[in-house]
């Protein structure tokens, strides 16, 4: 793994990128903080970053996996989701839509037109089960308040609607939910999607959950502006879960307007989409349109607001539960515990049914990881299977964005997924100059606690507040809570070596390299995107001479002196040696490295771009752009200036650094 700690301090200081948290800032729930419980409950501090110390951490981590057969494990992985043997090295790539397995088993989207099943929004198989199976508030009305032993508000979209129009739209979402994509041209189209007239068939509802924000227990948050309206079933039994975001106002929305505005708006829609094209699990977005009323913005909190036009995301997901979904009910108290219980029931029939299949006769035994503790099995305990996949997907996840440098910005547990999809996009940022202590929001900026680099260990921290709910449910034991987060570590070490691996088109893990390499691009502010896709230019010939050696990579080697050319001359040769052991042919190479390193990211700038034109009603820039970004390792002539460097404009505030304002 690569240490950035070895970045000259005077450059990059690790305080700027790492921190060790004291276990003071792991909150728990009043109802574990007992003279019993403190003892069972052990929640590791944040390390400096899992992939600074990643040798130590590795090895301590490795060593305790005690399965009756690691060959077994490795083969039988498939049946608990996402568990991975100890030798594993090739990246398990996780379908961003469960749509994309079972086109592959089908014949998907194709199979359904032939079989006429494409439907107008009449004709949505609607099933309400999150409203059906869980407990309900008694009220529904809109006043912000506590919402107490419920997981959801029944609520109506009901934002001011004046002459609203269809910015853009996914084809490939409408695909996913049987869609005629006709029906995106019709008159009422952005009436239905803006909340202002009803979705038949629809129940629409506000979700309730709690989470804490920068490491600190915020109390209820919930749907403060997102409104579900309900699950529709495709005709692969697949459900899907749509929500307006920006549709109005409800009891969680505090002292909010529960509005968005285009800008945000827009960065959503396309993240969502551009995030699918890189293979990254997310949330997705069916369609965007604007309210036509303006709606009043302070964008960097500094007393300066502004009206913007008002606009509304359709969401699409599996589900939108999150790990403050079941947090909220944990720090409630004893009284609430049983909807703990009620509600991971739920989640597992639903989006895990296959851990309640599992057979005790397959004996899938692990050591939990303290010395002397008992074994852990996970087909004696649903939950705790359920706790090591959530774990599992949440360090797949991670290991994801690292690979393609993608910084979240806001990584509090109301925004983290319980089935590991990237969600919340608010100021979110793809590295441009490599730089560990990036942070693309304003509001992160005293302390980096979601920069860049500390990614994966705030994913772990985020795991830890799950399993602590879990277990102050009674559904899982400490030795339990110990091995999700074992495996947690186990899985993102995995996937991330195997990424940075494929990535640089080696035949096995080089530690040293990819260590020099990173230090490198950090100290010289390297365009992380652009490196990666030049980088597959290099011919794997030891006779190249030194001063040729750059020459492919001369487009992002800018303004460096003799001495960093030297340091990157030593690296090459190092890699081109590299190569040639691998013994793969240049342009098989080529082509694998290209299928891993995107060619196209959504830049802030480009985002900025597609904004300021929409916001003088030209929508098409964003329609292009998103065409863009559904390919992204796709050479595709006549659009390489989605490819360039950012310019000086780019990095102006609002721009490569937004706050959580919406």
């Amino acid at each position: 793994m690569p240490h950035f700690s070895s970045v000259p301090s005077h450059r990059f200081p690790i305080a700027a990128y790492s921190k060790t948290l004291s276990s003071s800032r792991f909150a728990l729930p009043p109802c574990l903080i007992s003279s019993s419980s403190q003892s069972s409950i052990s929640i590791p501090p944040l390390r400096p970053p899992l992939w600074i110390s990643a040798t130590r951490v590795y090895s301590s981590w490795r060593h305790r996996l005690v399965p009756a057969s690691r060959d077994r494990l490795h083969l039988r992985r498939g049946r608990l989701g996402c568990l991975v043997g100890e030798g594993s090295r090739g990246l398990l790539s996780m379908e961003t839509s469960v749509e994309k397995v079972a086109c592959a088993e089908d014949g998907g989207e194709d199979r359904a037109r032939q079989n006429g099943a494409l439907l107008k929004l009449e004709e949505l198989n609607w099933d309400h089960s999150f409203v059906r199976e869980l407990p309900c508030d008694p009220r529904s009305d809109i006043m912000p308040r506590e919402v107490l032993h419920a997981c959801y508000t029944k609520v109506s979209p009901s934002a001011e609607v004046e002459n609203p129009e269809l910015v853009a739209w996914s084809d490939s979402v409408a695909k996913m939910l049987d869609l005629e994509p006709n029906e995106f041209h019709r008159p009422d189209f952005p009436l239905i999607f803006s909340g202002a007239l009803p979705l038949l068939g629809g129940l629409s509802y506000a979700q309730c959950y709690g989470g804490h924000q920068f490491g600190v227990w915020a109390g209820q948050l919930g749907d403060g502006r997102a409104i579900t309206l309900g699950e529709v079933l495709n005709s692969r039994g697949e459900r899907w879960e749509l929500q307006l975001k920006g549709a109005g106002k409800t009891p969680y929305s505090r002292f909010a307007d529960g509005l968005a505005v285009l800008r945000s708006s827009i960065r959503e829609f396309l993240c969502s989409e551009a995030m699918n094209g890189l293979g990254i699990p997310t949330t997705r977005a069916l369609c965007l349109v604007t309210t036509g009323k303006s709606v009043s913005r302070d964008m960097f909190y500094d007393g300066n607001s502004k009206d913007e036009p008002g606009a509304i995301v359709c969401r699409v997901a599996q589900s939108f539960l999150r790990i403050g979904s079941f947090q909220i009910h944990a720090f409630r108290g004893k009284e609430d515990l049983d909807i703990i219980h009620t509600l991971a029931d739920y989640t597992i029939r639903h989006h895990f049914p296959h851990l309640e299949k599992m057979s005790k006769s397959e004996d899938i035994s692990f050591g939990a990881g303290l010395e002397g503790s008992s074994a852990v099995d996970l087909t004696s305990n649903k939950y705790a299977a359920w706790s090591v996949e959530v774990a599992e997907r949440t360090a797949s996840l991670v290991a994801g964005w690292q690979g393609v440098g993608f910084t979240h910005g806001v990584l509090n547990t109301d925004n983290m997924s319980i089935l590991g999809l990237s969600i919340d996009y608010g100021p979110f940022g793809f590295l441009d100059a490599f730089d560990p202590s990036y942070t693309p929001n304003t509001t992160d900026l005293p302390g980096r606690r979601y920069c860049f680099a500390n990614q994966p260990d705030v994913g772990l921290w985020n795991i830890a507040q799950f399993t602590a709910t879990l277990s102050a449910a009674n559904l899982i034991s400490q030795e339990e809570v110990n091995y999700a987060m074992e495996r947690y570590g186990i899985k993102f070490m995995d996937e991330y070596q195997s990424i940075m691996t494929r990535k640089l088109g080696l035949s096995k893990y080089n530690k040293h390299l990819i260590g020099k390499l990173l230090n490198n691009m950090a100290v010289d502010k390297v365009d992380y995107t652009n490196f990666f896709r030049l980088l597959s230019n290099i011919k794997a010939d030891p006779k190249t001479p030194e001063d040729e050696l750059l020459i492919p990579l001369k487009a992002v080697l800018l303004d460096i002196g003799n001495e960093r050319k030297q340091a990157w001359i030593s690296w090459m040769q190092t890699y081109i040696e590299e190569l040639v052991s691998s013994g793969i042919p240049d342009e098989q190479r080529k082509a694998a490295m290209n299928s891993v390193n995107p060619k196209y990211i959504l830049r802030n700038y480009l985002c900025q771009t597609a904004i300021d034109s929409a916001e003088q009603g030209d929508y098409e820039e964003v329609r292009r752009l998103l065409k863009v970004m559904e390919n992204p390792y796709d050479e595709q002539p006549g659009m390489e200036k989605y490819a360039r460097l950012p310019p000086a404009w780019a990095y102006r505030p609002g721009v490569c650094m937004l706050s959580c304002s919406s």
